[in-house]
């Protein structure tokens, strides 16, 4: 099978596997997995190897077609947020989404600026402001949405649903058993 975007790049009659065939792989029989059957390593391509390949590429590309809305992919996320939680506090919003104080001013300051955002007065405490998206934000919201659909079904593409529903069941509890937040990545507070 050949892959549409690296066939050209490597000539349309070659099979992408046999391009990146490896010249030898490493069988190790007692891997940390204690199974019985030999588990195949290769340096380089390993399972942490191609989520990170992976997670580079799909990332790359999510950020790069939600730019045309002048929107990163942390800016999305917290639109979401805002709207599931629409009048939550900022500091709320910041420990729902794992994400420093003065990291989440920043963010919101840049969601206001762009009307996207608007901080109202709180009713139930005087000293917080609520948070609720302006109409902009909620057509913007729905654009990024309508975008981030089309990502996902780009990036599941060959699979089947049941192949689809397993490799996110599989990845599911990956994430779980390093206690990942779900919907929250974690560079999320690291990004400036």
């Amino acid at each position: 099978m050949l892959i549409p975007s690296l066939s050209n790049r490597y000539g349309a009659e070659r099979c992408i596997a046999e391009r990146f065939r490896p010249a030898s792989i490493e069988c190790v029989t007692d891997g940390p997995s204690g199974a019985d059957e030999p588990s195949c390593v290769q340096p380089g391509a390993g399972i942490g190897f191609l989520i990170s390949q992976l997670g580079y590429v799909i990332s790359t590309r999510f950020r790069a077609i939600l730019a045309p809305l002048g929107l990163e992919p942390r800016h999305f996320l917290v639109l979401r947020h805002i709207a599931r939680a629409e009048g939550s506090s900022q500091q709320a919003l910041g420990q729902a989404l794992h994400i420093p104080a003065s990291r989440m001013v920043g963010l919101v300051d840049t969601l206001e600026q762009r009307g996207l955002v608007e901080r109202r007065a709180n009713p139930r405490d005087r000293r917080a402001r609520a948070l609720h998206l302006t109409e902009e934000g909620r057509r913007m919201l729905e654009e990024a949405w309508r975008i981030a659909l089309g990502h996902e079904r780009a990036v599941t593409a060959g699979l089947t649903g049941e192949e689809r529903d397993q490799l996110f069941s599989l990845l599911r509890r990956l994430a779980f058993a390093r206690e990942l937040v779900p919907g929250v990545h974690p560079a999320l507070a690291d990004e400036e």
